[in-house]
């Protein structure tokens, strides 16, 4: 009977591992990140619990103590080891403290592209424990001062070749008092001093720590601004407690030392910066950095530093997907693909024509307090949720009513939770584990972020702007951005549904839908701005066949326009407050614009004389 038993337990200790892979799949995927979720927060605490104060700039220190001779940094010729690095960046901080204009704790704003000089300039402002203002380069005027203003900064670190554009706003950095450094040597600007010059003569000396020992994790370490999508940017405070979080992003995804990181994200965004550059300081790789990126030298860069490990983001992927193949597609070293953006049908033919590259969806946003990474791999998915991860992380789905742009609420003001396979409004609990910090300077904005009596009276959650999806294997799927999705006849249409069966016609490259109002209807109807491939011609009854097929009447991008190429923010995210306000008239838009017409059975030419009968309402939509 004892040996019975025993043959008992032993087979079932056999059999339970092929059970578990049949009827749970991926439960030990579950469990292999539970165990790495752990092993961060252990780190972080630990980390959290050093004194003095442990910062991104201590672990950089730590890399610079322990690999001096590393390569940290290739920027196409140049090469930087750590110690080089570490060396350039005294340079630039004893220069910066020795000038009148500035001292330790000042605001910095850094207006610079890819290049050392922004890493190098970040280091040395860390050790002198100012906060940094990193702004978009490609911002102009009004944009440039509004996102001056927002951080309070006291001096401006500009690149060489963004001097016109400090020019047009200089008066008023003037008037505020502000001190222009350009990193040049000569500059015969008046109000702009040159600074690399200063830079050049400065000792490489170590700085005293307690200069920045003012600096707490809940001080203000960086400024990133939300790539404005809709109005002007929001100045997003990541503070010295989630940088320190942030250093993880890498490691947890078995990035080590031994990989060469491919950074042609821009370093004034979160990806580039936080993913790309302080996860690379947490493993000790080595970046290869870009001035921006170029689907056409992509690949090559690649093969030419030996690159294992690459970011994407937004369109990236499709980018790539549309260059011209070669038969030197999956000749390169690229073991992951790290980021977030990439739809389902580019995931797949990414992967069959450029190999074997795990790719790592991961769900995240610059001043959100949630996020899900997809380590099972699911195809299309932004990540994969379990009980524990919910524990740490409170979220919900909340039902959202898209007409009035509000959650749903039950009869006693509280939130209904979406079923599962439904989609909804992501919302994070706001705690001390999952903080949510706000924008500088813009209090509204703030609140407006904040979402109260969820699911019970008085809690307050994030209300990320996101609609989700979550299926029955507990993968998470993104829907839309809200204001994307827009309502007509009675019904719910999400723009990227749309824009993906679109970039399914051979003679489409790229496709932006959007809703815009018509007069007289209620909602907003389709359109779609979209561009032709290369050797191509916009086929519209190919096009009307295809949406015919695909898509309901309802979801039917009635209008399409025609463009040489789709407008995108700095970091690939399609741009289309323009196009809503522009609309379908022929009298505001140059663009070649098309209506869906039944009696053709195609998109025929959108004429003044048609869009007038809209307007009048003598043709029924």
């Amino acid at each position: 009977m004892e040996l019975y038993v025993i043959s008992i337990i032993l087979a079932s200790i056999l059999v339970m591992p092929f059970a578990l892979k049949t009827f749970s799949p991926y439960v030990w995927l579950d469990i292999l990140y539970f165990v790495d979720l752990m092993r961060i927060l252990v780190t972080i605490v630990s980390r959290r619990r050093r004194r003095p104060l442990f910062f991104v700039l201590d672990r950089f220190l730590e890399q610079t103590a322990a690999s001096p001779d590393k390569t940290f940094i290739v920027f196409g010729d140049e090469s930087y080891t750590y110690r080089c690095t570490d060396r350039k960046s005294n340079q630039i901080a004893n220069a910066l403290r020795s000038h009148p204009g500035y001292k330790a704790g000042d605001t910095v704003a850094v207006f610079m592209g890819n290049e050392p000089a922004f890493m190098f300039t970040w280091l040395a402002l860390a050790k002198l424990g100012s906060p940094v203002a990193f702004l978009n380069y490609n911002i102009r005027t009004k944009s440039l001062l509004h996102c001056f203003s927002c951080c309070k900064a006291k001096v401006l670190i500009a690149a060489p070749e963004l001097k016109e554009a400090v020019e047009d706003v200089l008066p008023s950095l003037l008037q505020e008092g502000v001190t222009v450094l350009l990193m040049s040597k000569h500059c015969d600007t008046s109000g702009i001093e040159s600074f690399f010059d200063e830079v050049e003569e400065a000792s490489d000396a170590p700085l005293p720590p307690s200069l920045r020992s003012h600096v707490t994790f809940k001080s203000p370490a960086v400024y990133i601004y939300t790539s404005g999508t809709t109005g002007l940017p929001k100045a997003a405070v990541v503070n010295q407690n989630r940088l320190l979080t942030a250093l993880t992003v890498l490691s947890s995804n078995g990035v080590t030392s031994k990989d060469a990181i491919y950074l042609n994200l821009p370093l004034y965004h979160t990806a580039g910066f936080i993913v790309g550059f302080v996860g690379s300081i947490e493993t000790g790789s080595t970046i290869v950095l870009k001035r921006k990126f170029s689907a056409s030298q992509f690949w090559d860069d690649c093969r030419k530093y030996n690159v294992t490990v690459i970011q994407y983001i937004g369109e990236v992927m499709r980018y790539l997907c549309s260059t011209q193949k070669r038969d030197n597609d999956k000749d390169h070293k690229v073991r992951l693909a790290i980021g977030n953006g990439v739809r389902a049908e580019v995931w797949r033919e990414f992967l069959n024509r450029f190999g074997a590259i795990n790719v790592l969806e991961f769900y995240a946003s610059t001043e959100g307090n949630v996020g899900f990474l997809n380590y099972a791999g699911r195809i299309g998915a932004v990540g994969r949720v379990n009980f524990l991860h919910r524990k740490l992380f409170p979220y919900i789905l909340v039902k959202y009513d898209t007409e009035r742009d509000e959650p749903m609420r039950d009869a006693n003001g509280l939130c209904i939770e979406s079923p599962k396979g439904e989609t909804g409004l992501l919302v994070s609990k706001i705690t001390d584990i999952a903080p949510f910090v706000g924008y500088a300077q813009n209090k509204e904005q703030t609140e407006r972020k904040k979402i109260r009596n969820v699911l019970k009276r008085g809690d307050l959650y994030f209300n990320t702007g996101d609609l989700m999806r979550i299926d029955r294997d507990n993968f998470i799927y993104f829907q839309d951005r809200i204001g994307d999705t827009f309502r007509w006849k009675g019904e719910n249409v999400a723009t990227t549904e749309v824009s993906d069966i679109l970039t399914i016609i051979d003679c489409l490259q790229e496709a932006n839908v959007y809703g815009v109002q018509v007069p007289g209807h209620e909602g907003r109807i389709g359109m779609a701005a979209v561009t032709v491939k290369e050797d191509s011609q916009f086929d519209g009854s190919k096009i009307y066949n295809h949406v015919i097929s695909y898509l309901p009447s309802y979801a039917r991008p009635r209008f399409i326009r025609v463009q040489n190429a789709v407008e995108v923010t700095g970091t690939f995210k399609q741009m289309k407050v323009k196009l809503v306000e522009q609309g379908f008239d022929p009298g505001r838009i140059q663009d070649p614009l098309y209506i869906l017409d039944d009696n053709n059975k195609s998109y025929i030419p959108l004429t003044a004389e048609l869009c007038s009968s809209i307007i009048t309402g003598s043709i029924k939509l």
